[in-house]
């Protein structure tokens, strides 16, 4: 078990006060069997004229501010401490009708799959390219097919911090060899779905003691579901599979449905000059 904090502070400048509209915050990690959260605490400046909280379509903790009066600045500040559990295991209780690839989901699971089996991939190129990580016999271990992708994606493609909003089209992805965690999310979660395996998009943060990439900002990755498994989390920026370091703010089918912060103002066109984000997960001492 790791103790650690989270402190995600976003600020928004203005050339001139303007009038702020409702903004929506996705900073509270979800409690889990791995994760418990220990303290939270969200100082937002200047001070909002209400505040509510709400679980989202996919159960994501959702804060709701709205504001008066105008502003040239606004803050976000939120700070949580947590106990992480790490779960990366050599071997995961895959049912057995399931650890070869190619598999069915069973009638039961599949009702509640069936947005995760969705395909985006109109050129087919993404499909084509998860192909490579299939052995070459009739069957491929479903779990050692998803560790091969994982490290795939990582070995063949260069991470880059992009600084635009929104998720890079896969294709594009393929062709420049080059994305963000969230473009390495969002390929692998097409590429899986190709493959016919249910998979989601996952916002949050990474701890990064060595080497791993992502940190400094919001992170991404993803989770597929394998049956007598659930769902795992697979972050190809660092080839990780399992939660090691990962903790999990929001998850959803695709990733315009957990973005961390959202709002809006009123005010010239003109006025936004910009958006400042710090991130840092610290280990605490025990």
């Amino acid at each position: 078990m790791s103790l650690l904090s989270v402190r995600h502070v976003t600020v928004y400048r203005y050339a001139e006060p303007v009038r702020l509209g409702e903004h929506r915050m996705m900073f509270r990690p979800r409690e889990s069997h791995d994760l418990r959260l220990i303290r939270t605490s969200l100082v937002i400046t200047p001070q909002p004229a209400t505040v509510r909280w709400l679980h989202d379509v996919f159960d994501n903790s959702v804060a709701v501010t709205t504001f008066e009066g105008k502003t040239a600045e606004l803050r976000f500040e939120s700070r949580v401490t947590l106990e992480h559990y790490e779960n990366t295991l050599p071997e995961y209780p895959v049912e057995e009708f399931a650890r070869k690839y190619p598999f069915v989901y069973t009638p039961e699971d599949y009702p509640n799959l069936a947005c995760g089996l969705v395909r985006h991939d109109p050129s087919g190129n993404v499909g084509r390219w998860a192909l490579q990580f299939l052995e070459p016999a009739e069957a491929s271990g479903t779990m050692g097919m998803l560790r091969a992708m994982t490290k795939g994606i990582r070995d063949q493609f260069v991470y880059t911090r992009r600084q635009e909003k929104g998720v890079q089209n896969p294709d594009d992805t393929l062709q420049t060899r080059r994305g963000s965690c969230r473009d390495f999310a969002v390929l692998m979660m097409e590429a899986v779905r190709s493959l016919g395996l249910a998979a989601r998009f996952v916002s949050g943060y990474i701890f990064t003691p060595g080497t791993e990439k992502g940190g400094g900002a919001t992170h991404a990755w993803m989770q597929v579901y394998l049956p007598g498994a659930g769902w795992i989390d697979f972050d190809p920026t660092n080839s990780i599979v399992g939660n090691r370091n990962l903790i999990r703010v929001a998850m959803a089918w695709s990733p315009e449905h957990v973005l961390p912060l959202w709002g809006t103002y009123y005010g010239a066109p003109g006025a936004f000059l910009g958006m400042d984000v710090t991130v840092s997960v610290t280990e605490e001492p025990q």
